[in-house]
């Protein structure tokens, strides 16, 4: 067994059964309900956060694991490691980075850690860490490893869209989106994560254009190149299942992976959101 450990935070997705998360140390997001503090994925789950958002009628704070956090677990893992890969959120995102960052600086002289910024989030990250393994697996460095992360964050195409504006303009997110979209609220957006960063570059006045939109801008990104996909929801099966058939159709993949979207994510977006994650092989 490889002697480099994978540290990522909860904001990064995969299907709940997929064998890697036996290997993949998870620092959780700290989600805030006023006096009341959960631990994203250990504390709370999607469930009950929208049920909370729908009573309160607000979206909770979020906040990134202390620096703390992550030289306790660094620590920990020292004992059985050589080096450490911690991959998270993008840093423009989220200060998860910055703080995995400063733990790795509080524990140099313990263990070799490598933070990384993915510049991205939910199965994109979840790709990274999939590949990472992958790569160590046949006998890669953490050096190895960061250039081929290097190589897929440069490529990621996320592409999501919303059922609701509600839990945008909730979330405070509205301006970054776009400050029309305020006024239009019966319009379907086509949220693009384009250098770490959010925006509302399409919006058209029906689902199923949403999806198929979606689709064909993922095909003018990929052409036919071989890619790996994954579609991610929130608390909503059926368009996920269409988008993937969709996806399967349109690109060059040998499967489709599907996952729903972390709670910290889709706290953003709101239950009904669908999306398309890919990237070249």
């Amino acid at each position: 067994m490889s002697k480099t450990a994978i540290v990522t935070d909860s904001t990064t997705d995969m299907p709940k059964d997929w064998p890697g998360w036996s290997r993949v140390h998870v620092v959780p997001i700290h989600i805030q309900f006023g006096e009341a503090s959960y631990r994203e994925g250990i504390d709370i789950d999607e469930a009950t956060f929208f049920r909370l958002v729908d009573a309160e009628g607000a979206i909770p704070k979020t906040s990134q694991p202390s620096p703390i956090d992550f030289a306790d677990l660094y620590r920990q893992l020292a004992a059985d490691h050589d080096a450490i890969l911690s991959i998270h959120i993008g840093a423009k995102l989220s200060g998860t980075y910055y703080s995995s960052a400063l733990a790795a600086d509080m524990v140099k002289d313990e263990i070799a850690v490598y933070p990384f910024d993915s510049d991205c989030g939910s199965i994109g990250t979840g790709f990274m860490l999939l590949e990472a393994m992958e790569m160590i697996d046949q006998g890669a460095t953490p050096e190895d490893v960061l250039k081929r992360l290097n190589q897929i964050r440069d490529g990621m195409n996320i592409m999501l869209s919303p059922i609701t504006l509600k839990y945008v303009q909730l979330s405070g997110r509205i301006g970054a989106l776009g400050a029309t979209l305020a006024s239009v609220l019966n319009i379907k957006p086509i949220i693009i994560l384009r250098d770490g960063q959010l925006f509302a570059d399409e919006r058209v006045r029906t689902r199923k254009r949403a999806l198929n939109r979606m689709v064909e801008m993922i095909k003018e990104q990929l052409g036919d190149s071989p890619a790996r996909v994954a579609v991610a929801h929130s608390q909503s099966p059926d368009d996920a299942n269409t988008l993937v058939e969709l996806t399967a159709q349109a690109l060059n993949c040998d499967k489709v992976w599907i996952s729903s979207l972390s709670t910290s994510l889709s706290a953003h977006l709101g239950p009904g959101t669908v999306g398309i994650v890919a990237y070249p092989l």
